[in-house]
């Protein structure tokens, strides 16, 4: 039988940690959705490039990605996105276009509703 270890990053274990504790707290279940999906195995988490963001959203959104942001393709748009991690093609890509990048926590610090996000991935 394989045993299931979980994360190991200590950073990582307190993002989860924080998240479902203020899903809690705030009744918003958009944090603890993020959290589960944090809580996978590295191979199992989701991996967003920005033609799909692209695609997939509007000028001024907000959108979060359980996972990491890989720089392929390109951004038509500002968005406001939040990763776990960023690739640095696509740092550099979304720093030219003017796009902001900020981490889930200071995300769930600003918004802690989580109203008007939306996961993508």
């Amino acid at each position: 039988m394989v045993k299931r270890t979980g994360p190991t990053n200590q950073l990582l274990v307190g993002l989860i940690q924080d998240l479902k504790k203020k899903s809690i707290e705030q009744n918003a279940s958009i944090w603890k959705r993020i959290a589960l999906d944090l809580e996978k195995p590295t191979r199992n988490r989701r991996a967003v490039n920005l033609s799909k963001i692209n695609r997939f959203t509007k000028e001024d959104e907000t959108i979060v990605v359980p996972g990491k942001v890989l720089g392929s393709g390109t951004l038509n748009h500002k968005v406001t996105i939040s990763a776990f991690q960023f690739s640095e093609g696509a740092k550099t890509k979304l720093s030219e276009n003017g796009s902001k990048m900020i981490t889930i926590q200071e995300l769930s610090d600003k918004d802690p509703k989580g109203q008007k996000i939306r996961i993508i991935g």
